[in-house]
């Protein structure tokens, strides 16, 4: 009788722990959504579930065809690119070429798969190593992206902007979409002759070849599917953005990759499901949902999401450890009464979470306080002037005795987006929104409009949707005045060379706009080119370089921000302020320096901090229903070496 209750127990213990080895993600998903409860009263909320289900649907499609991949110990990365080339070419097809939007979207989907069966084919019958094919692609897949787009955003048709679109007002197209995907990959994986081949070449893909297996044949075929799933994810991504961005799904095969991992699938191969990499891609998205309605650093969520990508890892070590030694749960009860007893503790699980996370809603429900609570979203803070913009924001909502929550977009407007669907859903008393692309946060902005949450738009605008104000510098006029100074420094006549910022900006497009109509009272004065160099200064320093080799006898550069400024300056050498005249825009510390030290002619300066500054206070009295001027326009001034040091 002690023999047998200490078998028993034995056996229990082994089930459970192996019930936790196995479903560690699943765990680790419960875990996580009680936590983010008991912390933020506005995470679990319908509105906000909905949110984090739209938010995990483009990674969850990249990562379920990434799956195939993995499974099949190969790695795929390029479908980030991929996602993004599939989109414009649907895209520019339907809008620029004026073809029929259904042929249009079956481009977009050969197209994935092109990608995908070149990248099979480099691997099986090119010899490459998977890293060094998917790289290649990766790199191939975002240069056409931008040569078909000419770096700009193209606006998606209509009929198919309604996949990021609702069902009946609340159910979402993305996340019904991820679920079809996700139950086609459960059913390739487990019922097709192409998925028991992945795990066959997965698990040993000498012994899958010499038992008969075409391994070469077959993994063009996991490939080709790995780039139908990515040209899915492109069309949901480019749907709720209502265009096709060049530039977007940057980093989001690294995503994709580490919801498969989390989810179970060992990079060694032979291993993966399809539901484990449901539940790796929502625990990604319920980790950056939860923290952005946290206010924690956008940051600091990239230091935290390592981790949890490197916890999955050695949870897959631990794993497959265990996994190689026998125990004794099945000696000790027979087939049917171990799954019969793993049922129940699965339902035992999951009845516990259910009153537990359903408990926690009632109690913690909805947004605690009723201070005026503000949410700023900036397109990046790897800008000074957004740096100053913050700052100057940060001081206001202090001065003003308001709670003010700043997110980082990091130039990627689908998470942008979703920055400001998780200020919708936390109920904020009004939104400031930088956006990185004019058009793309449309859509977020519009549901913030049906929520009645007033946004206010800060040094860019918004298209397509209704904003309180717009808090800006006056472009235009700062675009006709860096003109006039470089015409005057050059007396009227030479060649310039001009660096454009982020296409779809408004602040790109009205700086420029501004400069070419100040610049044609100067017939002497000849653009011989200009190039995006999206506002940053490492690219503004290859672009300069580059249009250098290009075009001899350059006597001025106008740059659309001191930042690409700054590079070309370095590109310029010793040149720069003396046989070539630089003139910036935006009056940035680093930009007031370069004007003291003579390299950079001219900056013209806004005022970033007092940008901020108003912006808050616009939304402050928009939240309390007082009238707020259209637009606010924040002066800016022509700043040399004669009067930079007042400036300053």
């Amino acid at each position: 009788m002690a023999t047998d209750t200490l078998k028993s127990s034995t056996a229990g213990a082994g089930g459970l722990r192996r019930v936790l080895l196995d479903n560690g993600a699943l765990s680790a998903l419960v875990v996580l959504v009680i936590a983010m409860s008991l912390l933020s009263g506005d995470f679990l909320t319908t509105q906000n579930l909905l949110n984090v289900g739209v938010q995990a649907a483009v990674t969850a499609i990249l990562a379920f065809g990434v799956t195939f991949v993995i499974v099949s110990a190969g790695i795929d990365l390029s479908v980030g690119s991929v996602a993004a080339l599939s989109a414009t070419v649907l895209a520019w097809a339907a809008t620029s070429e004026g073809v029929p939007v259904w042929i249009a979207v079956i481009l977009a989907v050969v197209t994935g798969i092109a990608c995908g069966f070149v990248n099979g084919a480099l691997i099986s019958y090119g010899k490459l190593p998977p890293f060094i094919a998917t790289l290649a692609m990766l790199s191939v897949g975002r240069g056409l992206s931008l040569v078909i787009s000419q770096g700009s955003p193209i606006p998606f048709p209509s009929s198919v902007s309604r996949v990021g679109d609702t069902l009946g007002g609340w159910l979402p197209v993305p996340v019904l979409v991820m679920i079809v995907m996700g139950l086609i990959t459960a059913l390739i994986l487990g019922r097709t002759f192409i998925g028991r081949s992945m795990f066959a070449i997965g698990g040993n893909e000498e012994a899958a070849r010499l038992s008969g297996l075409r391994v070469k044949r077959q993994k063009v075929v996991i490939y080709a599917l790995s780039g139908l799933f990515a040209a899915v994810a492109g069309i949901v991504l480019a749907s709720r953005l209502t265009s096709a961005q060049p530039q977007a799904a940057q980093g989001y095969e690294l995503d994709a990759i580490a919801a498969v991992v989390i989810g179970g699938a060992s990079l060694s191969g032979g291993v993966g499901k399809a539901s484990g990499t449901f539940i790796g891609a929502l625990i990604l998205a319920v980790l950056r949902n939860g923290l952005n309605l946290l206010s924690v650093s956008a940051f600091w969520q990239q230091v935290v999401i390592g981790v949890v990508i490197a916890l999955a890892v050695l949870l897959d070590t631990v794993r497959r450890k265990a996994g190689a030694t026998p125990t004794a749960t099945g000696a000790a009860s027979g087939p049917g009464g171990s799954k019969r007893k793993q049922a129940a503790q699965y339902t035992i699980a999951a009845v516990v979470a259910a009153a537990v996370i359903g408990g926690i809603s009632l109690w913690n429900n909805g947004s605690s306080g009723t201070s005026t609570k503000l949410g700023l979203s900036v397109s990046t803070l790897n800008n000074p002037f957004f740096v100053q913009m913050k700052a100057g924001a940060q001081a206001e909502a202090k001065k003003e005795g308001v709670k003010l929550t700043v997110t980082d977009a990091q130039n990627d407007a689908s998470q942008q987006a979703n920055q400001l669907q998780n200020f919708t859903s936390e109920g904020m008393s009004s939104v400031i929104v930088n956006p990185v692309d004019s058009d793309a946060v449309g859509p977020a902005v519009r549901g913030a409009n049906k929520a009645d949450i007033p946004v206010v738009a800060a040094d860019r605008g918004v298209n397509k949707a209704k904003t309180a104000t717009l808090v800006a510098s006056d472009n235009v006029a700062g675009g006709r005045q860096a003109a006039k100074t470089l015409a005057d420094k050059l007396g009227g006549s030479g060649k310039i060379v001009i660096l454009q910022g982020t296409a779809g900006t408004s602040a790109s497009r009205e700086r420029g706009q501004g400069f070419a109509e100040g610049i044609k009272a100067y017939p002497g004065i000849k653009v011989v080119a200009k190039q995006p160099a999206d506002f940053d200064r490492t690219k503004g320093l290859d672009v300069m370089t580059n249009m250098l080799q290009a075009n001899a006898g350059v006597d001025g550069v106008f740059a659309e921000n001191d930042e690409m400024a700054l590079g070309a300056i370095k590109a310029l050498g010793s040149k720069a302020g003396k046989s070539v005249a630089v003139v910036g825009f935006d009056g940035t510390p680093d930009g007031l320096k370069a004007v003291e030290a003579g390299t950079l002619y001219a900056s013209v300066a806004q005022q970033p901090k007092e940008l901020g500054r108003i912006a808050v206070q616009n939304a402050v009295r928009a939240a309390k229903d007082k009238k707020v001027a259209q637009m606010v326009k924040v002066p800016v001034k022509v700043v040399t070496s004669k009067n930079v040091a007042s400036f300053k």
